[in-house]
């Protein structure tokens, strides 16, 4: 799998687990879905996705030779 679809499905369980604990639990929860909205406004302008540079030190997305798991 690609690392842009990894960064994009770990997003959206993190909105839908957010809403749920805002529902369910207690009502600051909301404020996780604010973070990681504004995570994904700024990448969008700068490049920048914190969620990428972790997932690349932890080797997920790219093959046992550090190199991309897919080539585009």
């Amino acid at each position: 799998m690609k690392l842009e679809n990894i960064i994009r499905a770990l997003a959206g369980t993190m909105v839908l687990a957010s809403l749920a604990l805002a529902h369910w639990v207690h009502p600051n929860w909301i404020w996780l879905t604010v973070f990681v909205g504004a995570n994904l406004l700024q990448s969008a302008f700068t490049g920048l996705c914190p969620a990428e540079n972790i997932l690349k030190k932890l080797g997920i997305g790219t093959s046992r030779s550090g190199t991309p798991a897919i080539k585009q």
